[in-house]
């Protein structure tokens, strides 16, 4: 009898799973939207129980699409979003929605700890400042607006760690690596949860779980799990969605690198060394003792359904590329400063804005549009100065996600960067690295590399050198602003954080 692997993808606007074969052939994939709330401005939650139904109604639906029965499946596997803060209480269900990684409400408390850690040195110890993306500021935030959750809970963990809880009827209690290292609260250079940010944040140390690594089976389907898989089928660890993303993509090598054109925007490069840097994020490669820098814009994609939504009427993305392509590089002058959500990496402010800079009266929606994807290029091309700062070199580049299906905005980061791009036809993203990784947990891969036997190039796309010596000009424009209007991005954001309040 024939066996296969699933991967379930806990992502920002949809549940995905997918079906693989060992031989490199995925032989399904189904998917269900989810709710992002934001109920004032600078939040960002969503409901782990909708998660958990999707799991619930998708699994049935995708075996019986692939005319596979459930005990074929040999073991499954979980990615998602990383590090979404989800509090749980004695058993194991939500107390609240969850606070999403770039969920920005706790800039004072950022500050906060940052001025009682001042002396500790949190960046060499667990490889990250203390940002928007940290978990221990969000739960000071609960400490001082919503008490009565904190005061029942018990436990807290990531996305992909609650499904893989609910799969095993809480039978685990593992915390993935790289939740744990993107938490700001583990010290990865002794490998354990790092008592002095617990204790500042005051964070109980018994709600932190056991890091696990993301091959690892921490358990078996068991209990009323609803989801017409067999007990007894292994679950492993899991996986942050972008590191699972980025390995499925084929960065196995040193120099390796993705780009992703997801709501936010990833990019990513494979290291044989760890790198501590305030400008990036440091996680755990899945192919032990490699490591991945890398940078998260807060919003890229997102950016643009706003434009298509708002400002667009609801234009087909497609007819946007049509008449953006018919614009000259550039925009005729004009930049995007994409800070929609504040901003992660490099710059690491909550508060930043973004901003359209240089409108006259001749510019129409196509110019705006082609900024928009211009303006999310000069924030790949500004992590990239960082890791050429640092040392990395850059060998193979890749793009994926939805972003990637736009032959324009291929060409114009091809340009920017000044980087030959490998486009990945039909890449099934972090649902396939989770899929892949619970393979080689329970011995269906006898190689990391095995993972080129799913990947198929569709483009590959070259610079166009002329292009990017006048976007070196218009770099430069858009790397000078967000320093000179720093003080007013700041109150423009408390202004508004002080309206929504109010509402």
């Amino acid at each position: 009898m024939e066996s296969y692997l699933i991967g379930i993808d806990i992502g920002t606007t949809a549940t995905k799973i997918v079906l693989i074969h060992k031989n490199g052939t995925i032989m399904n994939a189904v998917s269900k939207s989810v709710t992002l709330h934001t109920k004032k401005p600078r939040w960002s939650e969503e409901d782990p129980l909708e998660w958990w139904a999707n799991v619930q109604e998708l699994l049935p639906l995708l075996l019986e699409k692939s005319n596979v029965k459930p005990e074929q499946i040999k073991a499954v596997g979980v990615s998602g979003m990383v590090p979404t803060l989800i509090c749980l209480d004695k058993n194991g269900d939500p107390l609240r929605y969850s606070i999403q990684q770039n969920d920005a409400r706790a800039s004072d408390e950022i500050a906060e700890l940052s001025a009682k850690t001042l002396v500790y040195d949190v960046l060499t110890k667990t490889g990250s400042k203390i940002t928007q993306q940290s978990i221990a500021p969000k739960i000071m935030w609960l400490k001082k607006h919503e008490p009565e959750v904190l005061e029942k809970t018990v436990s807290i963990c990531g996305s992909y760690d609650f499904i893989t809880r609910k799969l095993t009827g809480n039978a685990t209690n593992a915390i993935e690596a790289n939740w744990a290292l993107e938490s700001g609260l583990y010290n990865y250079q002794t490998e354990r949860w790092d008592d002095y940010i617990l204790e500042q944040a005051e964070i109980k140390k018994e709600w932190m779980g056991e890091v696990r690594k993301s091959h690892e089976v921490v358990g078996v389907v068991q209990g009323n799990h609803g989801t017409c898989l067999v007990e007894g089928t292994p679950v492993v660890a899991g996986a942050a969605d972008h590191v699972a993303s980025a390995f499925s993509a084929g960065l196995v090598d040193d120099g390796d690198m993705l780009i992703k054109l997801g709501g936010a925007g990833d990019i990513l490069l494979s290291a044989s060394r760890p790198v501590a840097d305030p400008r990036l994020f440091l996680d755990y490669h899945l192919i032990p003792g490699h490591f991945l820098p890398n940078g998260c814009m807060a919003s890229s994609g997102s950016v643009i359904r706003w434009f298509q939504r708002e400002v667009a009427g609801g234009t087909a993305l497609e007819e946007l590329d049509r008449e953006a392509e018919k614009t000259q590089m550039g925009s005729d002058g004009l930049i995007l400063l994409p800070y929609f959500l504040g901003e992660k990496t490099p710059i690491n402010d909550s508060k930043a804005r973004g901003m359209f800079i240089g409108l006259h009266l001749g510019h129409t929606r196509a110019h705006m549009y082609r900024s928009i994807l211009e303006g999310i290029g000069f924030g790949f091309n500004h992590h990239i100065e960082v890791f050429k700062e640092l040392g990395f070199k850059t060998n193979r580049v890749r793009i994926t996600n939805g972003g990637s299906r736009s032959r324009l905005w291929r060409q114009i980061i091809a340009d920017i960067t000044g980087l030959t791009l490998e486009s990945i036809i039909e890449h099934p993203g972090s649902s396939l690295g989770a899929a892949f990784i619970a393979g080689i947990g329970v011995g269906e891969f006898e190689s990391w590399s095995d993972i080129d036997r799913f990947i198929k190039i569709e483009e590959v796309i070259k610079p166009n050198p002329e292009n990017g010596n006048r976007y070196k000009t218009l770099y430069e424009v858009y790397r000078s602003v967000y320093p000179k209007l720093l003080k007013e991005q700041h109150i423009l954001s408390d202004l508004s954080n002080e309206e929504g309040e109010g509402q």
